[in-house]
């Protein structure tokens, strides 16, 4: 049994804690989030296939899917959140409507366009003294919703906005004392890891 236990002995290291988090989000401001309130981590699911067989039904892993991240920040004026995403929408390729007189005004949104916008999108869980633990990185990230937060009379609630993120993977770097798994490798789901 291992003398390192939180809840038994003095700790020579804090438990992760989830008020502990780093947000940067390349394509808004410097990049460095300040302001992000909640993020989600990503969470991976995969669908099954399925034979049956007289009375047996047997199963198979079949396709992959990373789901959606949502990060919920406060707007805080200085910098204009709303303003910097509309901004990031636009250059994403989004344009309203104006007409029929221009080549432009035809323009959409595509893959490329919504990726280079966003640019690199880490979540990273830190410690104590800001150091990370563990760096998730979003892969072809691009925005599939905004919620500019709601208004009320009644509240006195500083103002929320979410988004949304669709990414194809992502990939995860562990920081810290025990970088490495119980025998695995130190980065996961990572282009050219072993």
């Amino acid at each position: 049994m291992s003398a390192n236990n939180f809840w038994t002995a003095a700790p020579n290291l804090d438990p992760k804690r989830g008020f502990r988090f780093r947000v940067t989000v390349e394509g808004l401001h410097d990049g460095n989030i300040w302001y992000a309130k909640k993020a989600d981590k990503p969470q991976i699911s995969f669908t099954e296939a399925s034979h049956n067989y007289l009375n047996h039904t047997y199963y198979w892993p079949a396709r992959t899917e990373w789901n959606e991240v949502s990060i919920t920040f406060v707007d805080p004026v200085d910098p204009h959140l709303a303003a910097s995403m509309g901004d990031l929408i636009e250059r994403a390729g989004y344009v309203i409507p104006a007409g029929t007189g221009k080549s432009t005004d035809f323009a959409s949104v595509s893959k490329k366009g919504a990726t280079d916008a966003l640019k690199q999108i880490f979540i990273e869980q830190i410690n104590e003294k800001g150091e990370f633990l563990e760096k998730w990185t979003l892969h072809n990230a691009w925005v599939k919703e905004i919620t500019f937060g709601d208004l009320d009379y009644g509240s006195d609630d500083i103002i929320e906005m979410t988004m949304k993120f669709r990414y194809d993977w992502a990939s995860f770097e562990p920081g810290g004392d025990g970088a490495r798994g119980a025998g695995g490798s130190p980065e996961l789901f990572t282009l050219g890891a072993d």
